[in-house]
């Protein structure tokens, strides 16, 4: 799979920050899969799992993530504060579906979530939104 950020030129630094820019769009992509069907997972089970606070945070994880790998794939400058609120919305996500004691599936669902914010905490504090250099 070619992504459009691929396009640029061949240097070694480039070379390692495509292969993590392309680790996190897969963990986005699979993380909005996965929290997209969590959500209609916990709708079809209904009782406490299907909590109106638990669905919004699932489907909300689940756009960011879709955006965020929008916004990589395109190469958008912007790649960097947008995969800082996806890595957020997914801390938030994995903590609402590791409050749901003994649910597999929800605990599958949190695992996903944070290996998703690590990849975007990772993107996110290679891009532009270093605070150490840019406050200086």
């Amino acid at each position: 799979m070619t992504h459009a950020h691929d396009e640029h030129d061949g240097h070694d630094h480039d070379e390692h920050d495509h292969d993590a820019m392309d680790d996190c769009i897969e963990a986005c992509l699979q993380c909005h899969v996965v929290t997209t069907m969590a959500a209609q997972y916990c709708m079809i089970r209904g009782g406490d799992t299907a909590n109106a606070s638990r669905v919004g945070l699932l489907l909300d994880c689940g756009q960011i993530c879709q955006t965020s790998a929008d916004f990589m794939i395109r190469g958008s400058p912007h790649h960097a504060a947008v995969c800082a609120a996806c890595a957020e919305v997914c801390r938030a996500c994995a903590e609402a579906c590791e409050s749901a004691e003994g649910d597999e599936d929800l605990a599958h669902c949190a695992e996903v979530c944070s290996a998703c914010a690590e990849q975007c905490e990772a993107m996110a504090g290679g891009g532009e939104m270093e605070d150490d250099e840019d406050e200086a």
